[in-house]
C-alpha cells in the first residue's frame, strides 16, 4: 500500500514537473524563433533571410558590396522600418558576406548570375512570382541584372547610390573589394584560394567593365520596368551612369541630388521612393 502511494505521488510529481517545465521550454523557442534568421538552401547554397510585415512583396538589397547583411539595410535610412507597414519585405544576407551567415561556392564563371540565381531562388522558395525591389550600392548591378533575368516578375525598381563603372578609376571596386572582402573570406575559408578570390573579381569588375556590369544601354534602352535611380558620386558610385541610366530607361525617374549629405533630405528622397512604389504596386 505504502509503495502504491509512494509511486502515484512520484509520477504525479514527475508530471507536474514536466507541465512546468514545458511552458519554459516552449517560450525558450518562440523568443529564439522570433530572433532567429531564416534559411533557404539549395544544393551547396545556404542562404540566411528574414520577412517583416505584409502586402505586396519588396525584395530590399544592402549595400556594403560583398559583404551586404540584413544589418546593412539601416544605411542611409532604415529600408526595413520604412516600408514593412505597407509590404512584405524579404532582404538576406549576401553569399559569402563575411559578417552574415549566408554560404556557398564562388561561382568563377558567373559571379554576377550566381547571386541573381539567390534572390531568384528565394522568392521562388516564398512562392513569390511579382515583386518589387530596392537595392543600395552593390544592388545596382544586382537589380539590373533581376530585370533581365527575370522582366515579368520585377514590377518596379529602385537602384539607391548604385554601383557603375568608372572608366578614370577602373580598379577601384577590385581593390575595395580585394582588401575589404576578399582577404577575410580567404581567412575564415579553407576552400578557397586567394587565386579562386582574385579570378572571381576580375570576372565581376575588370573583365570587360562598363557602365552598371551587369546589361549593357541596348538592355536599359528597351527596358519596359519602372525604375527609380537615386543617384550617388563616390569611387564605386558613379554619377554619370546612374543619370545615364535613368534618362535611357523609358519608364526611368530620377530622384534629386544629393539626397543623403544632410539629414533632412533623406526623408524627401524616401519619400520619392514610397510615392514610386504605390503608383506601381500591384494587387
Amino acid at each position: 500500500m505504502t509503495n502504491s502511494i509512494r509511486r502515484k505521488i512520484l509520477k504525479t510529481g514527475a508530471a507536474a514537473t514536466v507541465m512546468a517545465a514545458a511552458p519554459r521550454v516552449f517560450t525558450q523557442q518562440a523568443g529564439q524563433g522570433a530572433s532567429a534568421m531564416s534559411f533557404y538552401e539549395k544544393g551547396p547554397v545556404r542562404i540566411r533571410y528574414e520577412e517583416s510585415g505584409s502586402g505586396f512583396p519588396l525584395l530590399l538589397i544592402a549595400g556594403g558590396g560583398l559583404n551586404s547583411t540584413i544589418g546593412g539595410l539601416t544605411n542611409p535610412f532604415n529600408a526595413i522600418d520604412e516600408f514593412k507597414g505597407e509590404y512584405r519585405c524579404v532582404a538576406a544576407d549576401l553569399r559569402n558576406a563575411n559578417s552574415g551567415q549566408s554560404s556557398g561556392p564562388l561561382e568563377i564563371d558567373r559571379p554576377w548570375d550566381a547571386y541573381t540565381d539567390d534572390h531568384l531562388g528565394l522568392m521562388d522558395h516564398l512562392g513569390i512570382d511579382k515583386f518589387m525591389v530596392l537595392g543600395f550600392c552593390i544592388a545596382g548591378p544586382f537589380i539590373w541584372n533581376l530585370i533581365k533575368r527575370a522582366p515579368n516578375r520585377v514590377v518596379a525598381a529602385v537602384p539607391a547610390q548604385p554601383v557603375g563603372f568608372r572608366p578614370e578609376l577602373p580598379n577601384a571596386l577590385y581593390d575595395s573589394q580585394k582588401t575589404g572582402w576578399a582577404a577575410e573570406l580567404v581567412k575564415r575559408r579553407s576552400d578557397i584560394t586567394d587565386a579562386m578570390a582574385d579570378q572571381f573579381l576580375t570576372r565581376m569588375f575588370r573583365t570587360n567593365p562598363d557602365f552598371v556590369f551587369t546589361v549593357t544601354r541596348d538592355f536599359v534602352k528597351s527596358c519596359q520596368t519602372p525604375v527609380l535611380v537615386l543617384p550617388d558620386d563616390t569611387a564605386g558610385h558613379s554619377l554619370s551612369v546612374a543619370i545615364e541610366s535613368a534618362m535611357l530607361a523609358p519608364k526611368g525617374q530620377l530622384s534629386m541630388y544629393p539626397w543623403k549629405d544632410t539629414p533632412e533630405k533623406i526623408p524627401l528622397a524616401v519619400r520619392h521612393v514610397r510615392s514610386f512604389l504605390l503608383s506601381h504596386r500591384t494587387a
